[in-house]
């Protein structure tokens, strides 16, 4: 079984998979397993003699084929091959001597008409009801869509449809409606859509306007100020972002526990995205020995409360958001009541008692946990999702399923005895903010059920998979946890207040 690695421009075949495995012990048979697991494969890959085509490229692992054996050259069990097409760009040369005859306008539009489908309103309407498939793209421009926007569009202005498409629409038969102000450049847009392939695009008659003259609703979309469209850009260019999803960063609440190795990079980049509010639980105070790895803090820092510094640090890179500090150890009596109101949380503590309190919490209040640890030249990543049924979300293992009990006290030193390499929480802390990010815009694969780990000495990354422990005592089948206990008893640590209130320090 080999890893076939799909270019762009063939993953419709693919459903949007960016790989594949297929089997076959030659390059030729891969391929036309490939065809034959995924129709129409073939005709792109293969000229009229059976051959690869000579704009294709095709690599066992590093090595092209056309330096080996070709298409019987060997394929390994779980050898990766990837096919390569050519690429170009710059402007089209003229060949022929012929002009090409002038259309105007009317004519095109006719001829445009004449070749594409359209939809009514009240079709469009009743097909938003039943169809969960269809694809509604609003084509019109920033300006225009502030006025208002039907329910469930897609938001992808004219000039950016051919190539954000594959994005928005994996399947070539996938229903999809386009619609503009009045039903001209969604025509035009449908046609162009038709010409790439897809088989199933319509256009709204009467656009927008139609659709608010027949008395349905429509949606005002976030106002961005001029600002913000500058700061954003890159973001709204990209077909998994877009307004919308920044719309959903400015709405969130992430909540970091720990200001320090962690916590710094996550924090700097959280707020540069635009998470509109960011809670930092940190009672510390900045320490000249942080300065080798907290990089949101200076020489000039040191002595000053990490939370006050910390907050005038992110205000500066973005005035947008909101910072929330807690200059106070998180424990029992106050975990629930500062995670309740946050939608995701940040774990950067390197202690047991704190990661078994914000463990718990999470569980308890249902709330998406993204967890890290580093040690010397190793880190690891992962994501917590309790299940939440009603949102259709079932749930991964937390972290008692990976670790039911802590280890002994002294037995795994923290990182103020065993030291730990600069840079590393730098990669980690920023892993911890892009799970966050693809959280709140929904997007891409959350490390749930998958623990990430780096080897800072190897530059390498591996990924295990971690099951869910039906038997957890929190987030079990039939959990026994039903509140927050005395963390330092359990984990065999002297408690750092008097005796009861469950009190753990943070020390990132």
């Amino acid at each position: 079984m080999a890893t076939v690695y799909i270019p762009t421009p063939l993953r419709r075949l693919t459903a949007g998979q960016s790989k594949v495995e297929v089997p076959g012990s030659t390059v030729g048979e891969v391929l036309r397993n490939l065809d034959a697991q995924y129709p129409g494969m073939g005709e792109r890959l293969f000229d009229e003699k059976g051959g690869v085509k000579r704009f294709i490229n095709v690599f066992v692992d590093d090595k092209e084929i056309r330096t080996l054996q070709g298409l019987d050259t060997p394929v390994p069990e779980g050898a990766k091959v990837s096919i390569v097409p050519a690429m170009a760009g710059g402007q089209d040369g003229q060949n022929g001597s012929r002009r090409p005859t002038r259309l105007t306008r009317d004519q095109l539009m006719r001829q445009v008409m004449a070749q594409i489908k359209e939809m009514t309103v009240e079709e469009l309407h009743d097909l938003l009801d039943r169809e969960p498939d269809l694809v509604l793209i609003d084509i019109r421009e920033p300006y225009e869509v502030e006025q208002g926007h039907i329910p469930g569009a897609e938001i992808v202005s004219r000039g950016f449809l051919e190539l954000w498409i594959d994005e928005l629409a994996r399947d070539a038969d996938q229903p999809i409606v386009i619609y503009c102000a009045g039903g001209v450049r969604s025509a035009l847009a449908a046609k162009a859509l038709q010409d790439m392939g897809y088989r199933n695009v319509y256009s709204l008659a009467g656009g927008i306007h139609a659709w608010q003259q027949a008395g349905y609703p429509i949606e005002k979309p976030r106002v961005f100020t001029p600002e913000q469209r500058e700061r954003y850009s890159r973001h709204f260019i990209l077909p998994d972002v877009g307004e919308k999803g920044q719309a959903k960063l400015l709405d969130a609440k992430v909540l970091l526990i720990g200001g320090g190795g962690l916590g710094s990079p996550a924090a700097l980049y959280l707020a540069a995205a635009g998470v509109g509010t960011i809670g930092i639980v940190d009672h510390d105070r900045v320490d000249l020995s942080n300065l080798q790895r907290q990089i949101l803090y200076t020489t000039e820092d040191i002595g000053r409360p990490k939370v006050e510094v910390a907050a005038e640090r992110l205000r500066a890179l973005n005035p947008d958001i909101n910072i929330v500090t807690y200059s106070e150890p998180i424990y029992s009596g106050n975990a629930l009541d500062i995670i309740r109101d946050y939608d995701i949380v940040i774990n950067g503590s390197d202690n047991f008692p704190t990661r078994y309190l914000v463990n718990d919490a999470c569980v308890l209040l249902r709330k998406p946990l993204v967890d890290a640890s580093i040690f010397m030249f190793e880190g690891q990543v992962t994501v917590y999702q309790p299940a939440v049924p009603e949102l259709g979300i079932e749930g991964g293992p937390c972290y008692r399923c990976l670790y039911p009990d802590p280890p002994p006290p002294g037995e795994i030193p923290s990182c103020a005895e065993a030291g730990v390499l600069g840079i590393l929480p730098g990669v980690i802390g920023t892993l911890q903010a892009t799970e966050a990010i693809k959280l709140i815009l929904g997007i891409g694969e959350p490390l749930i059920g998958r623990l990430l780990m780096y080897d800072a000495l190897a530059q390498e990354f591996r990924v295990l998979q971690v099951q869910r422990d039906p038997n957890c005592p929190v987030c079990g089948d039939n959990p026994t946890i039903r509140e927050l206990i005395d963390y330092e008893q359990f984990c065999g640590m002297p408690a750092p207040r008097p005796s009861g209130n469950g009190q753990v320090a943070v020390h990132a």
